[in-house]
């Protein structure tokens, strides 16, 4: 072999071997570092409640999956196709958050449920969007789960998406007595599960008055991109749980994005795309007068593949599951044309029966 030809050979070999330690090393530092939450967490409460919430009581709440204030009409997200995984700047992101606070105090929810929230991430300029919002949407307590803790994202190759710290919160006007994170079952194995969101239900629960039930609100956001499976499980989960809390005598309303169709929406344009597997959900897991409260003539969320345009995919994904002590009217999407988020929010009217 002559020397040069050795030279070069060598320095491929070693480039080789220095990439392989330091994939290896990644590997190994993401998964001594993963989220793992547990079972049930407790979370905290903050703020001051304005507002008290008694059995006869109607409600207004609201569900918005913000999508970190980072998938906007113009933008596209690597997960759902495109190549985007930043927003376009700083002041975009703050721009968005504005609108976003605009529109919730303009509908005057008693309760909002946001989903994708980022507490310090790259892709939305390490922006503590949960506390903007919990300043921008005043006279409310407030509460954050945590669903997506990753130091360093690789995908996409070969630079990643970077740090995520991210979850959902919820603000309300009757500030909650206690607060806890509940697991669900997670879409992901190793590795790919040491840098993947880690679903799970963000529960508020508020005394109602001298009585002795409770209003039991629980905020979600499902897993996106299995193929239905885990989806599945969740949903499970989820149903037993609230099914659970209204044998207590308690009042329940979840809502979220379930990135799936609840029994009272349509599936979709299509049964599959490449990246998102369509769920028809079931009635099954819960019998006896639940509510399953959607606004199927306005798409709730989109594939952002590109950014948005005529041939964009649209799904009705978000909305409300009630118990059967409530009456549900109204439910409505806010059709904001995906100015802000690559979901629309909805929100819904519920009585707590007496």
């Amino acid at each position: 072999m002559k020397k040069p030809f050795k030279r070069f050979f060598n320095t491929i070999l070693a480039l080789l071997i220095i990439i392989v330690i330091a994939v290896c090393g990644g590997v190994v530092y993401l998964t001594v570092t993963e989220y793992s939450p547990e079972t049930v967490e407790n979370v905290d409460v903050f703020g001051t409640p304005t507002t008290e919430v008694l059995p006869g009581d109607k409600i207004k709440v609201m569900t918005y999956n913000i999508g970190s204030a980072v998938k906007t009409a113009g933008s596209d997200w690597y997960e759902d196709g495109g190549s985007g995984v930043r927003a376009e700047s700083k002041d975009s992101v703050d721009e968005t958050l504005g609108a976003i606070a605009k529109l919730c105090t303009d509908r005057k929810a008693h309760v909002n449920f946001f989903q994708e929230a980022d507490v310090d991430a790259r892709r939305s300029y390490s922006t503590d969007e949960a506390s903007f919002l919990s300043g921008a949407v005043p006279g409310r307590a407030s509460t954050f789960a945590y669903d997506f803790k990753c130091t360093w994202v690789p995908l996409p190759l070969p630079v990643g998406m970077g740090g995520v710290t991210s979850g959902s919160l919820t603000l309300t006007r009757f500030g909650p007595d206690s607060a806890e994170r509940v697991a669900l079952p997670e879409d992901s194995g190793w590795p790919s599960g040491t840098w993947s969101r880690k679903p799970g239900l963000l529960v508020s629960r508020t005394k109602l008055g001298d009585s002795t039930k409770q209003l039991v609100l629980i905020n979600l956001n499902l897993s996106k991109y299995d193929d239905g499976s885990v989806r599945k499980a969740q949903y499970t989960s989820l149903c037993e749980f609230m099914q659970m809390e209204f044998a207590k005598g308690n009042y329940v309303i979840a809502g979220g994005s379930f990135n799936a169709a609840l029994p009272s929406a349509s599936a979709g344009p299509d049964d599959e795309t490449d990246v998102y597997t369509t769920l028809p959900l079931s009635t099954d897991n819960l019998t006896g007068g639940w509510k399953y409260c959607t606004d199927d003539s306005t798409a709730t969320m989109r594939l952002a593949e590109a950014p948005l345009g005529s041939e964009a995919k649209t799904f009705v994904t978000d909305g409300f599951i009630t118990s059967p002590n409530t009456i549900v009217e109204n439910t409505e999407t806010i059709d904001t044309l995906f100015a802000y988020s690559d979901h629309n929010p909805v929100v819904t009217d519920v009585t707590l029966v007496k």
